[in-house]
């Protein structure tokens, strides 16, 4: 029964969490129509740092690298767009699989170290990437970037107009999907092996389970879930720059999901939206000494919080919850 009911409000939970997740971003919509670029910024961002928790919040995995994959799609999607592909889901799907084929790469080498070392792997990687991407100017137009994205109207109906619009609900529907998938992804037995992995690795190898095929599975499901974030930024922006696979990202991806809770997926929402939000705020009020503020503001969390905002908020639910169970 405890088991039954456990599982009924886990997704009841994710129910409300979709919901919620719908209802803030129709909310952004209607209530900031002329930020409605930033906004779509952070949604692509923010799947990025999704990509992230999956590695390392349920994985295990550190990684600075993760750029590296965001931008694989964002570079895949843009080339295939100025060679005559300009389907905007098509060009998502394009993105996907360079991310995916990215993380099989990225998965394949980090994998073979550990701790620190798969760090200093990981940041080499993306240096890498973004090296290539500098040199191969041909196809990525190197430090000017790759220039000259025109998409076709979503569904042959909705053009990608100046305001944003489209690109924004297109985004917001994409990170809707993706969302979903991952909370069953993570729910389902592969996930819960990766959270075993991550707890006690050698207890999950004395139980006979391979670690290194599951956790390079779940690399490739991060590099798809980046590249997705890679492509948006692309179709959104119609530009991809060398930002788009710098160290700098994935540092402050990183940042974000540390700020927001490691292994909820709801954390790497919620600490982009917050980091992000209030990096545009703060810089706009004072653009010499943002940092410090942005600094003070993690420090704060990390303190006050250390398991994240969202650990924050599930250890009050939490109490809640027992507190009413308790009375009834």
């Amino acid at each position: 029964m405890a088991t039954s009911s456990s599982a009924g409000y886990r997704w009841a939970r994710d129910a409300v969490g979709v919901t919620l997740i719908l209802a803030a971003g129709l909310a952004g919509y209607w209530l900031f129509p002329d930020n409605l670029a930033l906004l779509t910024r952070v949604i692509a961002v923010a799947l990025l740092v999704l990509s992230i928790d999956l590695v390392t919040g349920y994985g295990g995995v550190a990684t600075l690298g993760q750029a590296a994959l965001f931008g694989a799609g964002a570079y895949a999607a843009g080339i295939a767009c100025v060679n005559g592909v300009t389907e905007p889901l098509t060009l998502i799907l394009i993105g996907a699989v360079a991310g995916a084929v990215a993380g099989l790469f990225m998965g394949t080498i980090m994998l073979r170290a550990h701790g620190l070392a798969q760090l200093v792997l990981s940041i080499a990687i993306v240096q890498l990437f973004h090296e290539a991407a500098n040199k191969a100017s041909a196809y990525t137009g190197g430090s000017d970037g790759l220039a000259g994205l025109m998409v076709s109207p979503l569904f042959g109906a909705f053009e990608f107009d100046l305001w944003g619009r489209t690109a924004y609900l297109f985004g917001l529907a994409l990170l809707i999907v993706v969302f979903a998938s991952l909370r069953f992804i993570v729910s389902s037995p592969f996930g819960m092996l990766c959270r075993g992995i991550k707890e006690d690795p050698v207890r999950i190898r004395a139980m006979g389970a391979f670690v290194f095929p599951v956790l390079l599975k779940m690399f490739v499901i991060s590099g798809a879930v980046a590249g997705i974030g890679g492509a948006l930024a692309a179709i959104s922006t119609q530009v991809v720059g060398l930002d788009s696979v710098s160290f700098e990202l994935s540092a402050n991806a990183l940042v974000m999901l540390v700020l927001g809770g490691l292994g909820t997926l709801y954390g790497a929402l919620v600490g982009t939206v917050i980091f992000m939000g209030f990096e545009h705020v703060v810089s706009a009020i004072n653009p010499f000494h943002w940092m410090t503020m942005v600094g003070a503001l993690l420090i704060g969390v990390v303190l006050a919080a250390p398991g994240g905002l969202s650990g924050l908020l599930d250890r009050m639910s939490g109490i809640s919850r027992r507190r009413k169970e308790k009375r009834t």
